[in-house]
């Protein structure tokens, strides 16, 4: 029996870096090596980013990724690397030839070793689920792969392969002592329960330790949190790593107790859910931002809970000089609006503006009014002053290259409670994918670490202000009530009548399930944003515009 010391590199490996990611895995695993250990793991896809979605289809970037694990094997000497990247499936190397034909391809793990890959293993279980569209571009393995490192004999899995039996089983047959799975898991709020049931099952299943490393960091909709995990072959965690944190987590395995042992892993505080989610915000903002190279952002302040959440995960994301807070007041805006978006925007030291939509609207309403004769006032002329304030906001954002943060959030692109053009523009929406009851849990929760967000934003009652006394409630029901019918007809796809059955008014439940049909062809022209839900719009949730189905 032996000991292996190993690292787990839970890092950020953006999608299409190829050459960047090579290089920091080679310096990442000379900073293992130095510390003394035999192995150093990358996530799943490292070396190209996950995921990389039609990429996967250019010759030219197979070609790079297969030059850049040439650079990594001849560079990572003196310690044993196991890295992610498509393969060619068959032996003929690819060429950087835009017209060649596209070989099947793998999503495949290889383990490098004194300047050569020496063994690869191709991922079995290929999702096609939710998020996942690995079938479209890759072709599954069917051999199990047992390398022997350091005395141990170490059985290699690819993220959904522990979530399935015959690749555990197949590897622990052919000898695994210890599972190591590196993974591109997507982060939800629910996620990080339902994994370690995965890997508790598994290890118990068949007494093998499992060492499960996931890459951290935001990629346009999805959020990878990290959270890697340590099992011990009865169940129990020997370790866990911080969510949405980089980390080189070294650590040993004792093949004969099937145990670990960490060694100077960060210390991971009693992570509360909203503590965790609002890292995840953080973590999309500043990738999206820093990843396309954008200098700043700017966000559309109006003394509401919505603006104001995003303006605190902005600061907090890239800091007060990167964030430009703009209140834009109508005629129907309250003094209560412009006191706390003022005040807010003063305690979070960033630059402020206020620019006035009523001679733009008095213009504009003055052009139309021949056109509108003989109409009286209605949803138009609240669309107006909406959509007035994006195109002020997208002027500022083109003369000032700063990005643009939607502020809506999940609740009212649900229910089309959104303006074209309006309150939806923007490059990026933070709060997308999270429901408004659950804005407010975290506004609260910001604000137990530290005063970000005015408490009288979070006391008051919604309202868009785009008429006099004008609240959210009415033509909405209460969020409270919004939010349990949204959750069960989009996660729970419950059809009205079962939602009824719960408790819940038919004549309320027919209304808040015909308006989410009714509004598909908002959500297809609205922004990214991070999913934190187990069933987002867009990618996960793939829904017709034109449908008979109601």
């Amino acid at each position: 029996m032996a000991v292996l010391r190993f690292a787990l590199a839970q890092h950020d490996f953006a999608v299409g870096a190829v050459d960047a990611n090579a290089a920091r895995a080679v310096e990442l695993a000379h900073a293992a090596r130095d510390h003394g250990v035999d192995l150093c793991v990358f996530p799943e896809l490292a070396l190209c980013g996950y995921p990389p979605d039609d990429l996967l289809l250019r010759p030219s970037f197979i070609a790079a990724c297969d030059a850049a694990m040439a650079r990594m094997a001849a560079a990572a000497t003196g310690i044993d690397v196991l890295i992610g990247h498509p393969a060619p499936a068959g032996a003929v190397a690819h060429t950087a030839d835009e017209n060649a034909f596209q070989e099947p391809l793998l999503n495949a793990l290889s383990l490098l070793r004194d300047g050569a890959e020496h063994t690869r293993y191709a991922k079995h279980a290929l999702p096609n689920y939710g998020v996942f569209d690995e079938k479209r571009h890759f072709t599954p393995g069917t051999d199990a792969h047992v390398v022997e490192i350091s005395g141990v004999r170490v059985g290699l899995l690819i993220c959904e392969d522990v979530w399935v039996d015959p690749p555990v089983d197949a590897a622990c047959a052919a000898g695994a002592e210890l599972l190591v799975v590196p993974n591109a898991s997507p982060y939800d709020t629910a996620k990080q329960a339902v994994r370690l049931k995965v890997l508790q099952r598994q290890a118990r299943r068949q007494g093998v330790g499992i060492a499960y490393l996931n890459v951290v960091g935001g990629q346009d909709d999805m959020l990878f949190d990290g959270a890697s995990l340590l099992i011990d072959a009865d169940g129990s965690i020997a370790a866990r790593a911080p969510s949405f944190r980089e980390a080189l987590l070294h650590a040993s395995y004792d093949s004969a107790s099937r145990r670990f042992q960490a060694d100077d892993w960060p210390s991971v505080r009693n992570e509360s859910h909203e503590s965790v989610l609002y890292a995840g915000l953080v973590c999309g903002i500043r990738d999206y931002v820093v990843k396309n190279g954008f200098p700043g952002v700017l966000v559309g302040l109006s003394g509401g809970i919505d603006s104001a959440l995003t303006l605190a995960l902005a600061v907090d994301a890239l800091g007060a000089d990167k964030v430009t807070a703009v209140m834009m007041p109508s005629r129907h805006t309250s003094q209560l609006s412009l006191d706390l978006a003022r005040e807010q925007a003063d305690a979070l030291d960033v630059e402020y503006h206020t620019v006035a939509i009523e001679p733009a609207f008095a213009a504009m309403a003055g052009v139309l009014e021949p056109a509108f004769a003989g109409k009286g006032t209605d949803l138009t002329e609240e669309n107006m002053q909406a959509r007035i304030r994006g195109t002020l906001l997208m002027a500022l954002s083109n003369k000032h290259g700063r990005l643009l943060l939607a502020t809506g959030n999940k609740s009212e692109m649900a229910v089309g409670y959104c303006t074209l053009y309006g309150d939806m523009c923007g490059a990026y929406a933070p709060i997308k994918d999270v429901y408004k009851t659950e804005v407010y849990r975290l506004a609260r929760w910001r604000n137990s670490q530290g005063v970000a967000i005015p408490a009288a934003v979070i006391e008051r009652a919604p309202s868009a202000e785009l008429r006099a006394g004008q609240t959210d409630q009415d033509s909405l029901p209460a969020y409270e009530v919004l939010d349990a019918i949204l959750e069960r007809f989009i996660e729970g796809e419950q059809s009205r009548a079962a939602i009824a059955k719960q408790g819940f008014d038919a004549a309320t439940v027919d209304h808040v399930a015909t308006l989410v049909l009714r509004n598909e062809f908002k959500r297809r022209q609205s922004a990214p944003g991070p999913k934190v839900t187990t069933r987002a719009f867009g990618r996960e949730r793939r829904y017709p515009i034109t449908s008979g189905w109601r």
